[in-house]
């Protein structure tokens, strides 16, 4: 048995919103993005200082994200103080020119752990819609076959919608064809351009995590979901009819308990504010004035989080509270309260099933 991760004191993944400037137009984007940097993002030195106080936390994975991190300048440089130090660094780039052979070449150079990719449908039509620029699915795979001739480690991330749902298994079979090593499943959170109609309901989001545990049985690469731990429950729930589900170690590194917003998981903004996730955007501190350490460790919204006995609705008796938890990201947008039951949960809690 492994011994248990103290959310209480360390995140096991830490997120900084390197900027909020992207060139696509994503219609369901988290940041909100924008064409142009903000002049207030934090500047390269606290970005290192950031990276610092990250791996003094005790957390040894960061994820540069956006935006889209390709529009700063200086992130060769951020990447390489990151691994430097001694942190596992992660990128999420936007598919667009920005990301060229050599800067993929230099990022490989400067030691990036992982390289990832959104890919939202198993075809151009699909894709580009999401992202509101034609050619995007191109540069996609093209970006992602560069990535693998240069040995980088790489990932894709999709965002499920009821748009795009259909198209789980044959994006499945692209991933597998690219030789990928990670699919990161997103279930979408009606936050920044997402809206509420963009949501899997219950029933629909249920019928996606049995799919992907399907798929995960007998996948080359590995699956795991954003926003959606349920999925942790689900395969709990098989794993005591079949014994196993298959799991791929790929050097990145896997937490070895469920993370959800506040519990394991930071997240920093480009101009500094700390949230529980990037798709909580509940503003606790700022690494400016009163630092990631006391605010993850100490604040009141983050100890909330921590604590699964506050949970309301089904969420409070569920048996899978300690392991799953719901999406308290959801529950905050689509219910007001980030305490509230997961809105897009179908279980049903043994305690509250009627007899017979």
């Amino acid at each position: 048995m492994r011994p248990a991760f103290d959310f209480d004191n360390t995140p096991f993944l830490a997120f900084w919103e390197t900027t909020q400037a992207c060139d696509l137009a994503c219609q369901h984007c988290r940041a909100s993005a924008v064409p142009d940097r903000h002049p207030d993002e934090l500047s390269t030195r606290e970005g290192k200082e950031l990276m610092d106080e990250v791996l003094a936390l005790g957390c040894r994975l960061i994820v540069l994200t956006g935006g889209d991190p390709a529009k700063r300048p200086d992130l060769v440089e951020l990447v390489r103080y990151g691994t430097d130090i001694g942190l596992r660094v992660a990128l999420t780039p936007s598919a667009t020119p920005l990301v060229t052979d050599q800067l993929l070449t230099d990022l490989k150079a400067a030691g990036l752990a992982r390289l990832a990719i959104s890919l939202d449908g198993v075809d151009a039509a699909t894709h580009d819609a999401f992202r509101g620029v034609a050619g995007s699915f191109d540069r996609t795979l093209q970006i992602l076959r560069t990535a693998r001739e240069l040995g980088l480690t790489t990932q894709v991330n999709t965002s499920i919608t009821p748009a795009n749902e259909h198209q789980l298994e044959p994006i499945a079979g692209l991933i597998e064809d690219l030789g990928l090593q990670l699919w990161g499943v997103f279930v979408l959170v009606p936050t920044g351009r997402a809206q509420v109609e963009d949501v899997l309901d219950a029933p629909a989001l249920e019928g996606v995590l049995e799919r992907l545990a399907d798929l995960a049985e007998t996948a080359p690469f590995d699956i795991k979901t954003t926003a959606a731990p349920q999925y942790r429950r689900v395969l709990m729930q098989r794993k005591v009819k079949r014994r196993e589900i298959v799991g791929i170690e790929d050097g990145i590194g896997r937490a070895p308990r469920g993370v959800n917003d506040g519990q394991g998981i930071v997240f920093v903004s480009h101009r500094g504010d700390i949230q529980p996730s990037g798709f909580l955007p509940l503003v606790c501190g700022n690494v400016r004035v009163q630092g990631l350490t006391r605010t993850y460790r100490h604040d009141p919204v983050f100890e909330m989080l921590r604590e699964p006995e506050l949970l309301g609705g089904k969420c409070g008796p569920c048996e899978f509270k300690r392991v799953c938890g719901g999406s308290r990201a959801r529950a905050y947008a689509m219910a007001g309260n980030m305490l509230a039951e997961e809105p897009s949960c179908d279980h049903q809690p043994r305690r509250l099933q009627v007899p017979g």
